[in-house]
């Protein structure tokens, strides 16, 4: 990326005050304006100048001093019979001044703007090779130390979903906002925040989880997937499917925790390690709801809400807003045709692992 710093601080190199004297000189005489070959010249000067690290206060500042040494040995000025004739030559000669400085502002910035959107693929790509571990581990690991990552560390991932019908990307406020808050509460901290396919990720080694918390906390206005620690570029890929999984298995299943631990879900591919076996269990245990009037899903909802109460018939009835005693004739129904009774403590474990294999396996939407 472009710098304004560092070479700034040193003088400005001749070659890129080159020729303006010169112009100078001739417009005092002519009283013309720059042309458009001159203008050119200056943007291409301003661009190099900023390629080469020179900051448009310095470029500039050299140029009015060229200006100010010509003043007094340009011809025009020279030749000037009256303070009339004075004065039409030094309006020209400012104005080629200004149009000429402003010119040479155009090729910095445009140098500039070129800077940032190489800087900004640049970035992309190495978040997509990163997470996606496309490319050769050594080169991935060069890389990333441009970017505050020792991927020999361990590293946690952090991923944030927008609102629905939002999505996040490089210009989101919400980006923006967390970079300046992190880096006013951690200073330099070795952790990439960035936006991949509309969500916003956040790698940090675990020596540093106080970042990855405050980007958590920024961020969860929705819902956010922290993974597991894992060392390496390898590591930082399965960090990323891990906080992924995690977000589609909450939608799979209805979660409505806003935070999400990968650790705290590790049951579900648990259940889901045997399909077939799961799929003998729904099919055994809640197979027979699809009798009942409505079919199968108003009460296989209460065995997950009965479960999710902690057993409580007022809370289980307050999170279906129903009656107790509505809730009362579910479960006596429930038993009734699966044989199960979710009052019985083994029983009921029996019941709330099949409802949990049922609404991840997507039963019974989808037949088995």
């Amino acid at each position: 990326m472009v710098s304004v710093t560092g070479a700034a601080a040193h003088a400005v190199p001749p070659e890129f005050v080159a020729g303006f004297p010169e112009t100078l000189a001739e417009i005092s005489s002519s009283c013309r304006a720059l042309t458009r070959t001159e203008r050119e010249s200056r943007r291409a000067l301003g661009e190099q100048a900023a390629d080469a690290g020179f900051g448009l206060r310095e470029l500039t500042a050299e140029h009015l001093a060229a200006a100010r040494r010509a003043w007094p040995h340009l011809p025009g000025v020279a030749a000037a019979h009256d303070t009339a004739e004075l004065r039409r030559v030094g309006s020209a000669v400012l104005a080629a001044l200004e149009v000429g400085i402003a010119a040479l502002a155009e090729g910095h910035d445009r140098a500039h703007r070129h800077a940032v959107h190489r800087a900004a693929a640049e970035r992309r790509a190495f978040v997509d090779a990163l997470l996606y571990g496309r490319s050769d581990p050594g080169r991935i690991a060069e890389q990333a130390e441009r970017y505050g990552l020792r991927l020999a560390d361990r590293h946690l991932v952090a991923v944030s979903v927008a609102p629905a019908g939002d999505s996040y990307d490089a210009s989101h406020p919400l980006l923006r906002r967390v970079e300046r808050e992190l880096a006013g509460r951690f200073g330099d901290h070795d952790g990439l925040i960035a936006p991949k396919d509309g969500r916003l990720v956040c790698i940090t080694p675990t020596t540093q989880r106080a970042v990855l918390d405050a980007f958590v906390k920024l961020t969860s206005s929705y819902r956010v997937a922290v993974s597991r620690p894992h060392s390496g570029a390898p590591g930082v890929v399965r960090s990323y499917e891990e906080a992924l999984s995690a977000l589609e298995l909450a939608d799979r299943i209805g979660l409505t925790a806003t935070v999400l631990n990968a650790a705290d879900l590790m049951v579900f591919p648990v259940l889901l390690r045997d399909r077939a076996a799961m799929a003998d269990l729904i099919r055994s245990v809640l197979g027979p709801l699809a009798q009942a009037r409505g079919g199968a899903e108003p009460l296989l909802e209460t065995i997950s809400a009965y479960a999710a109460a902690g057993y409580v018939n007022a809370e289980a009835a307050r999170r279906l807003d129903l009656s107790v005693r509505a809730l009362s004739y579910r479960l006596e129904r429930i038993t009734a045709l699966t044989g199960f009774d979710p009052d019985d403590a083994l029983q009921r474990y029996t019941l709330e692992t099949a409802a949990l294999g049922a609404r991840l396996m997507d039963w019974p939407a989808r037949p088995l």
